[in-house]
């Protein structure tokens, strides 16, 4: 249920609703809007006599939400959402370009890479230290050396780092790293997602290979709810009946997500299509079509990266990406 306040309204006697309201032991969220200022309730509100609240001096309008995720909802919070990763921002006008290997694989590679998409225009730095393989005889990553290694990058170049974590027990190695990555395998293993919810951490959650939007915005409500609102959602492709490209990117997901959610929208172009001839198409698509940023997987050798190597992009061929994406944007600011 949202609350929505007149302008100007009393302080005294708003500050005298919201206890009335935690009082019915109810979660009372306050949004500073640009025009109003709204109060999200989450609880048990069927005992809420609506008329009543309506009939207050200070209230413009009460309505129930029926969808089941609450604080990841644009009723509650109509405003976007910009999430601060180290010195860079995403959401609210600000792109986030994350770029960098599918795995780290040596300190001369991930440095290269780094220093090569940070010249490029990247705001963040992405590599893999754990990696989730369908085959248990593939390159599973290099673990906590890989974020070692990572951290080292960030002192080097300045980029914010983001890795994914696959399992609770790897948590205390992710202390230094700046946002945490819930892969496409994880996003409905709702005990991590309930633990990355008591942390002060941006967190990057991707789209399951089959989940429908409302399930991802579920997943996120997940982690909201444990007290952590810093998320930033990523369409990632899902599986369908299509076998020209690895998974399909479903474009649609933005517009959809920027109508039910306040949370920030970021595009991998690079799983969803698995074939960097098509990174570039559909990172300029992404863009058109209202993104709040793309992470996009570069190499510095892709014909011999341990992991995810056609979908890579070399340095030169992202910088090119980031030159169109960026004339894009300038051209919807016009």
């Amino acid at each position: 249920m949202v609350v929505l306040l007149k302008s100007n309204t009393d302080m005294a006697q708003r500050e005298q609703l919201i206890q009335w309201l935690r009082g019915m032991n109810l979660d009372v969220h306050v949004t500073e809007g640009k025009l109003q200022t709204i109060l999200g309730l989450v609880g048990d509100t069927s005992a809420i006599d609506i008329d009543l609240i309506q009939a207050l001096d200070i209230v413009d309008t009460v309505k129930r939400i029926q969808e089941p995720y609450k604080k990841a909802n644009r009723r509650f919070h109509p405003d976007p959402t910009v999430i601060q990763v180290g010195d860079m921002k995403a959401g609210g006008g600000n792109f986030a370009m994350i770029a960098g290997p599918c795995s780290v694989e040596s300190e001369e590679q991930i440095l290269s890479v780094a220093q090569s998409v940070k010249a490029a225009g990247a705001t963040m730095l992405r590599g893999g230290a754990f990696k989730p393989r369908t085959s248990p005889y593939a390159f599973q990553g290099l673990h906590n050396r890989g974020i070692e290694l990572l951290l080292e990058a960030k002192k080097v170049t300045g980029l914010p780092i983001v890795t994914e974590i696959m399992d609770l027990s790897q948590l205390p190695l992710f202390e230094e790293v700046d946002m945490i990555q819930v892969g496409a395998r994880n996003m409905q293993n709702f005990t991590l997602l309930r633990e990355l919810g008591k942390l002060n951490k941006p967190i990057l959650l991707k789209r399951g290979l089959s989940s429908t939007i409302d399930e991802l915005l579920m997943s996120a409500e997940y982690i909201m709810a444990g007290g952590n609102e810093e998320i930033i959602l990523c369409e990632r492709g899902i599986r369908t009946f299509e076998t020209h490209t690895r998974n399909t990117l479903d474009l649609s997901a933005i517009p959809v997500l920027k109508e039910l959610t306040h949370l920030p929208v970021v595009i991998d172009p690079s799983h969803s299509t698995g074939y960097a001839r098509f990174v570039r198409p559909m990172s300029r698509a992404a863009a058109a079509a209202g993104a709040d940023g793309l992470i996009i997987e570069v190499h510095n050798n892709p014909s011999a990266a341990l992991c995810d190597g056609p979908q890579s992009l070399t340095p030169d061929a992202y910088k090119e990406v980031a030159g169109d994406v960026g004339r894009i944007l300038e051209a919807m600011r016009v």
